[in-house]
C-alpha cells in the first residue's frame, strides 16, 4: 500500500459513466473511474493541455435524468489518469453522490465517518 492510500480518508467507488471537465472554452470527454466523497479520478483526455493555475467544472453523468456538478482542482497526473478533488459541489449533486456512496458502502458506521471527516 502506497503512502497516498494509507493517506486517503474516503472510500473509492468504482463506478462507470462519461463525464466532462470544463475549463474556460476548453472541454474534454472522460470516463469516470471512480468517486469518492471528495473528488473524482477519470481517464486522461487526448490533446491534455489545461492551465494548471485555474480550476475545472465537472460533469459526471450518472443516468440520463442525473448528473453531479462539481468545481475541482487537479491534484495528480498520470499517463492514463487524472484525479481531482471537490472544492464545491451544489445540495442536488451532494445529495445523488451521498446516496451513490451510501448504497456502495456496506457499513453505513463506514458512511457517517466519511461525512464527518468530510464536514471537519
Amino acid at each position: 500500500m502506497s503512502d497516498h492510500d494509507e493517506r486517503r480518508r474516503f472510500q473509492r467507488i468504482a463506478f462507470d459513466a462519461t463525464a466532462e471537465l470544463r475549463q474556460g472554452s476548453q472541454k474534454w470527454q472522460v470516463k469516470l473511474l471512480d468517486i469518492s466523497l471528495k473528488g473524482i479520478l477519470v481517464s486522461r483526455p487526448e490533446r491534455w493541455e489545461p492551465d494548471a493555475t485555474q480550476d475545472f467544472e465537472a460533469t459526471v453523468h450518472l443516468s440520463p435524468e442525473v448528473q453531479l456538478e462539481m468545481l475541482v482542482e487537479l491534484r495528480h497526473e498520470e499517463t492514463s489518469k487524472l484525479g481531482f478533488v471537490c472544492l464545491y459541489i451544489d445540495l442536488d449533486s451532494m445529495s445523488h453522490l451521498h446516496r451513490l456512496v451510501e448504497l456502495n458502502l456496506a457499513d453505513r458506521t463506514e458512511m457517517m465517518r466519511e461525512l464527518r471527516e468530510l464536514i471537519e
